[in-house]
């Protein structure tokens, strides 16, 4: 098959979308498809900056063509892609993919929807961003709708719009989006695992017999990482943040007593969040959280709120607690009761890890596969597209 992949953000930049967007190309090149990637450049001229690396060329051996872009205001490792729909439709006519698979697209994307339409090419749209929510947490609530009308538009021109949780399913199907799929992440069974709790690290990071409750993810305003106030001063414990992003300064203004281990991947990340004791994420704005599979992978109890993918992963009084969105007080105790009670937390923990075997990438990807195979029989059965 030949599939153009279309990223709304992509290496150097590492998030959840550049995440299983790699996952996604090791797959495909397992398989021996021809894939282009169509990302933003990692500055309008494509050069490298003192901040941010410059995106590369090809990954997995596919080539990646990038559009000048910009910064987004206040987050400058996020970029906006520039460019027109007629653009992206000359790359798209050149390559003559067979579908094209469009990640978390908002402004890029929608463009790639747009010239997709136009060359009579099936999409399959990846909804992994609740972008409209992000409005309030950065100070224009009043964007809220014309956020939605976008992401009404762009899934709704789409063949197919994957959602990777029931409540994303839900929440797209209420603004009368058509055409929707449950399509969930893996998680590297390997490479989160238990095995990998860390003694030494523990030490490094907290005195002796202390619990360690940890966060992993964006330092950005919709995680809600100054949620965790009230877990900075735990007599025993230690909050430990894994991550970088815009509010590292103010968080660590609003969280003094926890310990910032910055950006980490691979197995470094796998040993820490391995030795961890309680896992937290406040963030209300997820629609999967990937993090948490890894933290129980890692065997790892999980506390989250109770909106959004975190519904679907966690198995509240079995695998963690879930709590009311807002509901700080909740939060407090389902950390309190698992770091209070060793045999419930190992409990917990089991259940966790055992909750997430077999969902593997390789299962995962070779479902989403299925998804262009439909995308393109549906559209061989669309009425022929006019554009000239």
């Amino acid at each position: 098959m030949r599939v153009a992949v279309v990223a709304e953000s992509f290496l150097p930049h590492m998030n959840g979308v550049t995440h299983s967007l790699l996952k996604v190309l090791a797959h495909l090149r397992s398989r021996g498809d021809d894939v282009l990637v169509i990302a933003p450049s990692s500055s309008w001229l494509d050069r490298p900056s003192r901040a941010v690396s410059k995106a590369p060329a090809s990954v997995e051996g596919y080539p990646v063509i990038t559009l000048p872009s910009v910064p987004l205001t206040g987050y400058a490792n996020v970029r906006l892609a520039a460019g027109t729909v007629s653009r992206v439709r000359r790359i798209l006519a050149a390559f003559a993919p067979d579908v094209v698979h469009v990640a978390s697209p908002f402004v890029l994307g929608w463009r790639a929807v747009q010239a997709a339409e136009q060359l009579g090419l099936p999409t399959v749209s990846v909804y992994q961003t609740e972008i409209p929510a992000y409005a309030a947490r950065y100070g224009v609530p009043w964007a809220e709708n014309l956020l939605w009308q976008r992401v009404e538009n762009i899934h709704q021109a789409s063949t197919l719009t994957l959602a990777p949780s029931s409540f994303a399913l839900e929440q797209l199907d209420f603004h009368g989006i058509a055409r929707l799929r449950l399509w969930r992440r893996g998680v590297d069974t390997a490479r989160f695992n238990p095995v990998k709790r860390d003694g030494g690290w523990r030490h490094s990071v907290a005195p002796p017999g202390s619990k360690i409750i940890g966060y992993v993810g964006r330092l950005a305003a919709e995680k809600q990482v100054e949620d965790l106030a009230g877990l900075d001063a735990v007599p025993g414990t230690k909050l430990v943040i894994v991550g970088s992003g815009p509010a590292k300064e103010s968080l660590q203004q609003t969280l003094p007593g926890a310990h910032f281990a910055g950006f980490q991947s691979g197995e470094d990340l796998a040993r820490m969040v391995a030795s961890f004791d309680v896992f937290v994420h406040p963030g209300e704005s997820e629609t999967f959280c990937q993090t948490i599979q890894e933290a129980m992978a890692s065997g790892v109890p999980v506390v989250a709120v109770g909106r959004g993918g975190p519904l679907d992963l966690v198995d509240s009084s079995r695998t963690g607690w879930l709590y009311r969105p807002g509901g700080l007080d909740q939060l407090h105790a389902g950390v309190m009761d698992l770091l209070g009670d060793d045999t419930k937390r190992r409990a917990f923990g089991r259940a966790a890890y055992s909750a997430v075997q077999g969902r593997t990438w390789p299962v995962l990807c070779e479902q989403l596969t299925s998804y262009y195979t439909e995308a393109v029989e549906a559209q061989r059965r669309a009425p022929v597209n006019t554009f000239s």
